[in-house]
């Protein structure tokens, strides 16, 4: 990895673990002290699950295109994947981790990016279905209706993109053309220009590989994505009642909804800083100072570090199974 990267990854750990110590101050420490085994491992066991949808899901993407990937094998994959999400701006190494994870089962790189594609459409449309009823809810019953630019702004941003998706499938040979007669404007060679199309086409050879499945296995994908959000997004929710609060379901998962799509805007790894004072900024209303910061830091860890933790011991050894690195560090 570049020195800028490893720069930015230290700062994401830090800003995340300040902000709520800034809060609750050294409190905080105390308050996690009373968290009940019982409860953290039953947080542990809902991200466990949650890899484990995800890797089922991956192999019905791949309809038989890695036929030695067993689910052990799928699982490793979504979790150094995942780290790798998290672990770098904007989750930019997952589709190198991906593919170079996923060339090993036999999964052409074209076809490993078709399948993360189809991936983030499905998250793209499991979130344009949960998000108005959701937020709505949340707004309705917690907060000011002033407040309805927070559910306008990314639902309109979901759509956008799903448009943007529709309206590329549907022409997608002009853009092709289009984008063409442009590199070929800013001097791109023409050998270049054909192995960038040629690349192109074979993702969308390989999308509609992924996405020439059955209706049934459609659905099911789509509803192992819908369980995979719901459990994930039920951690502050989990979090509360570990410390001896109470939070209405629906509003600890609008609140997830927002601080993760806060914190992307900060462009770190992992959404950190801007996730924690999003979160924050939410659940102070309703719960102690010390009582919020406790609940970011048990939240953040099991959908953040727990990720980084977990997931970067099982890229290790991924990687020293055949003795390279799955990612170029130069």
């Amino acid at each position: 990895m570049t020195r800028h990267w490893r720069w930015l990854f230290a700062v994401a750990l830090l800003v995340g673990a300040a902000v709520p110590f800034v809060l609750g101050g050294q409190q905080v420490l105390a308050r996690l002290v009373t968290v009940p085994v019982g409860w953290l491992a039953l947080l542990v066991a809902m991200i466990a699950v949650c890899w484990n949808l995800n890797a089922w899901r991956l192999r019905l993407m791949l309809n038989g295109r890695a036929p030695g990937l067993g689910h052990g094998a799928a699982v490793a994959t979504v979790m150094a994947t995942e780290f790798t999400l998290n672990a770098t701006p904007g989750g930019s190494g997952a589709p190198f981790t991906l593919a170079a994870l996923l060339r090993r089962h036999g999964v052409a790189p074209a076809q490993a990016t078709a399948v993360l594609a189809v991936d983030q459409l499905t998250d793209l449309l499991v979130f344009a279905a949960l998000l108005p009823t959701v937020a709505l809810y949340g707004l309705a019953r917690y907060l000011d209706l002033a407040a309805w630019w927070q559910v306008a702004v990314p639902f309109a941003l979901m759509l956008a993109a799903l448009a943007g998706v529709g309206l590329l499938a549907r022409f997608q040979r002009r853009v092709l053309i289009g984008s063409g007669d442009f590199l070929a404007w800013l001097g791109l060679r023409r050998r270049r220009r054909l192995r960038l199309a040629r690349a192109v086409l074979r993702f969308r050879r390989g999308l509609e590989e992924t996405l020439a499945v059955p209706r049934r296995r459609l659905l099911l994908m789509f509803s192992l994505c819908l369980c995979h959000w719901l459990l994930r997004y039920s951690v502050i929710y989990v979090a509360v009642l570990a410390l001896g609060e109470h939070l209405d379901w629906v509003y600890g998962f609008f609140v997830q909804m927002v601080a993760m799509g806060a914190g992307h805007l900060t462009l770190l790894p992992g959404g950190a800083g801007g996730a924690e004072v999003a979160g924050a900024a939410l659940l102070n209303p309703w719960l102690t100072s010390v009582t919020t910061a406790t609940t970011i830091v048990v939240w953040r860890f099991f959908t953040f570090y727990w990720y980084l933790l977990a997931g970067g011991a099982v890229m290790l050894w991924l990687a020293a199974r055949t003795g390279e690195p799955l990612l170029d560090g130069k």
